[in-house]
């Protein structure tokens, strides 16, 4: 059996670790281990106590297949724990592959092994794992991230879509198609799918004119969101909503748009049939071609490809 370590610390959260952690043990390949910098019951962020089985005194790093680290409120006190990062070094050093659940990128990031990697996180750690680690490709729009043996991922539930991924990475779709159908999950969210939905990826308009323009687009995104049709309802011209809009968003219109039409669809091809083309000109894309590029930039998908996901999931739950 392959062997899955799970570092845990006072203050983690706990579905960081158990949702991975079913997702491992109901394929019946895994041999999961959780590990404290003692062994013992550890408190989670909300107070429930888990049983660290191992110590990292207990366990050999150089038996770790996977090694899981996971994410909390409680991570920045256990980068203090230089016993601990010394272990996590080692442990990574002769792993297959390394992954961590939301804050948990902290604990590899100082224990030095990423460095140059493209990595994820929870969109409210983003700002502090930039500025405490410059030398990181920090990308907090996709679910997960994958480079090389690396595997990172945002928070709680994201960790089940990552260790789905690593579970078909392992032994193929059929078998992470079992393990969904299992624990009723969907099989899978793509990595690069987006952990924003538009009122958490978009700053919120500070004047009544973008509120204005931004209320327009989210109430009908198919409709005509040119410049000079936002400038016309807002009372604007379109020189002066187009630098409000940027200065107050931090995107331009049209990439505003965008984004708002592409999330729209994301949730009609997981949702129902209709075809790309009638989709795309529905939303206002236009054309089918249109839609598949510009879906293909904010998703990493083809919208074909991410429907036949969510049908997948359907059929196997």
């Amino acid at each position: 059996m392959q062997r899955v370590a799970f570092v845990i610390y006072e203050g983690f959260q706990a579905l960081d670790l158990t949702g991975p952690h079913e997702v491992f043990q109901t394929t019946g390949r895994y041999e999961c281990r959780v590990v404290a910098a003692e062994a013992g019951l550890v408190r989670t962020n909300s107070g429930l106590a888990v049983e660290a089985a191992y110590g990292i005194a207990d366990l050999r790093p150089d038996l770790v297949d996977t090694l899981m680290i996971i994410g909390g409120v409680g991570v920045d006190g256990a980068r203090e724990d230089a016993a601990l990062l010394a272990w996590i070094g080692a442990a990574a050093r002769s792993a297959r592959r390394v992954a961590s659940v939301c804050s948990g990128v902290l604990l590899l990031a100082a224990a030095g092994l990423l460095d140059g990697r493209r990595v994820t996180t929870h969109w409210s750690r983003e700002t502090q794992l930039r500025r405490e680690f410059p030398g990181l490709d920090v990308d907090c729009d996709p679910i997960f991230v994958r480079d090389g043996r690396f595997w990172t991922s945002a928070g709680v539930t994201a960790g089940m879509d990552l260790a789905l991924a690593l579970v078909e990475d392992d032994h193929g779709r059929e078998v992470a198609h079992a393990v969904a159908r299992e624990l009723v999950l969907f099989l899978r969210r793509p990595g690069s799918q987006s952990q924003f939905s538009v009122p958490l990826w978009s700053a919120q308009p500070a004047s009544d004119p973008v509120r204005t323009a931004v209320t327009s687009i989210q109430a009908d995104p198919g409709a005509r969101h040119a410049i000079a049709d936002l400038a016309e309802r807002c009372g604007l011209s379109a020189r002066h909503l187009q630098r409000r809009f940027t200065a107050e968003l931090g995107v331009p219109p049209a990439a505003y748009v965008e984004r708002v039409r592409v999330e729209a669809a994301r949730r009609a091809l997981a949702e129902g049939d209709e075809p790309v083309e009638a989709l795309a000109r529905r939303l206002g894309f236009g054309t089918g071609e249109t839609l598949r590029r510009a879906f293909h930039r904010r998703v990493g998908v083809a919208p074909s490809d991410y429907r036949d996901r969510f049908r997948g999931a359907r059929e196997f739950s």
